[in-house]
């Protein structure tokens, strides 16, 4: 499949959140070269005008950090997401560095951060995130399996690299958070041992994605998942093997 990158030009970076406890979200990009199957994202397309599939363009807001620097000096000092309907960290931030030079703004401004990404990469920011008086890192899982990871997130980085990412984080004293979401199929209370030795807190989403899917659930045998009494037994044993770590959002 090629791969579109486009550099664009725009007026906003800053936006409001309508997420509890956040109060605005930046996202350098739009697209995610990720292409998970289940994105919730994709309706992202409708306003960018992409006519390739989801996962294939990703456009980069080369201008975005200067203005951020400009929205920030002008708005309340408030919590920011990086990102809501993108991956910061996806692999082209490592020659556009968007991402960083966000996160170099806001360090200037010192606003609350909490980021979240399937990346690796976002070690490479350590030393940004540490110039932040209050500072939140998720990284998202959805499986233990590497063969469902595959099948639902084709381009993503492998779960033992995402673990090693949450493992260095709070060895550099950065406050780490897992997001658990979608749950794809699973051994909940294997998943939760891989993480639970490098993170504060889980985040489990109730908001799940198989009606996205469901072709590839039921060819690959994993039909019960589509069941909702099912899912949530999974939750419950998640919860149960978090011992207190875990809570459902």
């Amino acid at each position: 499949m090629s791969f579109v990158l486009r550099q664009i030009q725009v007026k906003s970076l800053l936006s409001k959140s309508g997420i509890e406890g956040i109060d605005y979200c930046v996202n350098p990009y739009v697209g995610c070269s990720h292409g998970c199957r289940y994105c919730y994202a994709a309706f992202m397309k409708r306003f960018s005008g992409h006519q390739e599939p989801w996962g294939a363009f990703v456009d980069a807001k080369v201008n975005g950090p200067s203005v951020l620097e400009r929205q920030l000096s002008k708005v309340p000092r408030g919590i920011v997401l990086m990102s809501t309907v993108t991956d910061p960290y996806q692999p082209l931030e490592k020659n556009q560095r968007l991402t960083r030079a966000c996160l170099e703004v806001l360090s200037r401004h010192n606003f609350p951060l909490h980021v979240l990404t399937k990346s690796p990469l976002v070690v490479r920011d350590i030393d940004l995130f540490s110039t932040l008086s209050l500072v939140e890192v998720g990284v998202t899982l959805t499986t233990d399996d590497e063969k469902v990871r595959r099948l639902f997130e084709p381009h993503a980085p492998p779960i033992p690299e995402r673990i090693g990412a949450l493992q260095r984080l709070s060895q550099e004293g950065i406050k780490a958070y897992a997001f658990l979401g979608p749950m794809l199929p699973m051994e909940p209370e294997r998943l939760a041992g891989m993480i639970a030795p490098y993170v504060s807190s889980v985040l489990i989403d109730r908001m799940n994605y198989p009606w996205k899917t469901a072709t590839l659930y039921r060819r690959n045998g994993f039909s019960p998942w589509l069941n909702r009494d099912f899912v949530m037994d999974i939750e419950d044993r998640l919860l149960k093997a978090l011992d207190g770590k875990g809570r459902l959002v």
